[in-house]
């Protein structure tokens, strides 16, 4: 038997990475994907447009991007550090969507223009609520049984 013809033994159960992209988090990941490009291009656009109009807004905007993306990586990287950190991501991510959902519902003058999380995302058809409730779900799931 040469050096090429053996396999690496198996690394032990705790050190491998949890694949947290596949079944249902395979659905999170196209979801967090294609909401990371959507509120990307918004706040990009809005801020190269007319970032006067409506700074507020398109931060937050630029904002959930940023977070979208980070959950993302986070389920394609797997592993029990990116499980606990996305869901620390989702955690923060439900408040800025219950705190601006609110915000625009209390104060709608606050917001010369829509974000992607105002009125908890109506725009998007509420799934920027519903999301990190999802992804809290599935993560708290994948989580070891040690």
């Amino acid at each position: 038997m040469t050096d090429t013809d053996r396999t690496p033994a198996a690394a032990p159960a705790e050190k491998q990475p949890f694949d947290l992209g596949t079944g249902p988090g395979r659905v999170l990941v196209w979801f967090y994907g294609v909401f990371t490009v959507a509120a990307a291009s918004r706040a990009i656009v809005q801020m190269i447009l007319d970032f006067g109009k409506a700074p507020l807004s398109y931060v937050l905007s630029a904002a959930a991007a940023a977070v979208y993306g980070f959950i993302t990586y986070s389920l394609v990287r797997g592993g029990e550090k990116a499980r606990r950190t996305a869901l620390v991501c989702c955690a923060a991510e439900l408040a800025g969507v219950l705190i601006v959902g609110t915000w625009t519902l209390v104060e709608p003058s606050a917001f010369s223009d829509a974000t992607v999380w105002s009125y908890s995302g109506r725009d998007y058809l509420f799934i920027p609520v519903i999301l990190p409730v999802t992804g809290m779900m599935w993560l708290r799931r994948a989580r070891p049984s040690n």
